[in-house]
């Protein structure tokens, strides 16, 4: 499954009675947690024990997937937060709603793959030990440039905040347009100059 090799496929259901009972979640949480997951099965242990080239990382010790079989493809990500926080473990999360998989995974924030069809959906794993396979993981679902000098983390910051200015841009360009009067229009367009200039 995902092209990961044999030997590291498990089948370990996890009930969703298991997480209520966990978070002693609110009858709320509870509706929107099982208007969005149908089931989930823990399909994969990466390790030294069931990938023999592999060599513990100094923080990574395992990886494991996570099939999410989701009711709805507009899922609530609080939800995989939930399920973050609920596994101590470094999780891929594969999401799949009828013939499609999103992939998902938490470090620094929650990182997604584009949608494609879950045949084609692979989790390759690159790197001498876990730690380097962890970080090539996240850099593939999360788009981001493994073999940059600048770490995952500080990727993951840096787009975070270009995002946040672009976002801070479109509302800025959206006032001016709209601004009547030329001294304000001016001030827009300046302070819209200064927040082009950081990105």
């Amino acid at each position: 499954m995902f092209g990961l090799p044999v030997a590291t496929a498990i089948s370990q259901p996890l009930s969703k009675k298991a997480v209520f009972e966990k978070f002693n979640l609110k009858a709320s949480e509870r509706e929107r947690f099982d208007a969005d997951i149908s089931r989930m099965v823990l399909v994969a242990r990466i390790s030294p024990a069931t990938v023999p080239a592999l060599t513990d990382g100094n923080e990574i010790k395992g990886i494991y997937v996570l099939q999410v079989v989701l009711k709805r493809k507009e899922y609530d990500p609080k939800n995989i937060l939930l399920l973050h926080k609920l596994i101590p473990q470094n999780i891929v999360f594969a999401l799949q709603h009828e013939d499609k998989t999103q992939l998902c995974i938490f470090h620094t924030r929650l990182q997604q793959s584009a949608w494609m069809p879950t045949e084609e959906t692979a989790i390759h794993l690159q790197g001498l030990n876990l730690d380097d396979v962890w970080n090539n993981i996240v850099a593939s679902i999360g788009s981001l440039d493994a073999s940059s000098e600048e770490t995952i983390e500080q990727q993951i910051i840096n787009r975070e905040q270009k995002e946040k200015l672009l976002r801070q841009i479109e509302v800025l360009e959206k006032k001016c347009r709209l601004e009547k009067q030329t001294h304000k229009k001016y001030e827009l367009h300046q302070e819209l100059v200064k927040l082009k200039a950081q990105i």
